[in-house]
C-alpha cells in the first residue's frame, strides 16, 4: 500500500529528489511550497502541492490537517543573508509542534555536518561563513530530539548537484566530513524512511568516492554572487 508523506522543502535540490523517488515508487507525496516558489518541477513529478509559508503556524497546521500522513520529511533551509526568521529553525519548531498535535509520529530532517556534536568535523572557514546556519540547525535538531517523535536526522557535508553516483552512504561517525550528491542524499533519506532501525539516529551522509572537498572545507571563500 502506498505511503502518504508530507514534505517541506520540496523545491530545493534534495527535497525535489526525495519527491521524485517517493512518487516513482507510488507513494502519495504532498509538498508544502512557499508562495511564489518555482514548483514547476514538482508538478511534473506528480506530487500534490499545498501553498503555504512554513514560518506561519496557520499554513503548517492546515498542511498536517489536510490528510493522514505516515511521516513528515523536512529539508528546509535558509538563503544565506536573507533577513527574517530562519525556516530551518522557526519552521522546524512549527512542523514539530504540528506533527505532535496531529499524531504524525515519524519525522525525518536534513540538517548539515557541523551541527551539534559534529562541529569538530568542519573547517574554520565553514564556521566563519555558516556559523548562523550551524547554530540554527543545532537548535532545530535539539527541538526534534526532545519532541518525542520517532526521528531520524541526516547531516550532509558539501552538497553536489551532479548526477547520483550510487556510492553515497550514511554513518554514525560524527567526525566524518565530505561531499554527497543531492540525489544520493535523497536516496538515503528514503532508505531511512523505510527502516525503523534508523529511528532515534543522527547520521552523517557522505560519498567517500568524491575526493574533492567542498570549497569552504578547503579553506576557500564562497564565490561572490553575481
Amino acid at each position: 500500500m502506498p505511503d502518504n508523506i508530507l514534505l517541506f522543502g520540496g523545491t530545493g535540490r534534495t527535497g525535489l529528489e526525495i519527491a521524485k523517488l517517493l512518487a516513482a515508487r507510488g507513494d502519495r507525496v504532498t509538498a508544502v511550497v512557499r508562495p511564489g516558489s518555482d514548483s514547476a518541477e514538482l508538478e511534473t513529478v506528480g506530487v500534490s502541492l499545498l501553498t503555504g509559508n512554513p514560518l506561519e503556524q496557520g499554513p503548517v497546521q492546515q498542511a498536517f490537517g489536510s490528510d493522514t500522513y505516515k511521516a513528515v520529511i523536512s529539508t528546509l533551509g535558509h538563503r544565506q543573508g536573507e533577513p527574517g526568521p530562519r525556516a530551518d529553525l522557526a519552521g522546524t519548531e512549527l512542523i514539530v509542534d504540528a506533527a505532535v498535535q496531529y499524531g504524525v509520529t515519524r519525522m525525518l530532517m536534513v540538517t548539515m555536518i557541523g551541527t551539534g556534536d559534529s562541529i569538530g568535523a568542519v573547517s574554520d572557514k565553514v564556521i566563519e561563513f555558516l556559523g548562523d546556519a550551524i547554530e540554527a540547525k543545532t537548535a532545530a535538531e535539539a527541538l526534534l530530539k526532545d519532541s518525542g517523535l520517532d526521528y531520524t536526522i541526516l547531516r550532509p557535508g558539501g552538497l553536489s548537484g551532479d548526477a547520483a553516483t550510487g556510492t553515497g552512504e550514511k554513518t554514525l561517525d560524527h567526525g566524518v566530513m565530505g561531499v554527497i550528491t543531492a540525489a544520493d542524499l535523497a536516496r538515503l533519506v528514503v532508505e531511512c524512511l523505510d527502516d525503523d532501525d534508523t529511528i532515534g539516529q543522527t547520521y552523517h551522509t557522505v560519498d567517500l568516492e568524491i575526493k574533492q572537498p567542498a570549497p569552504l572545507q578547503r579553506g576557500e571563500d564562497l564565490p561572490a554572487k553575481k
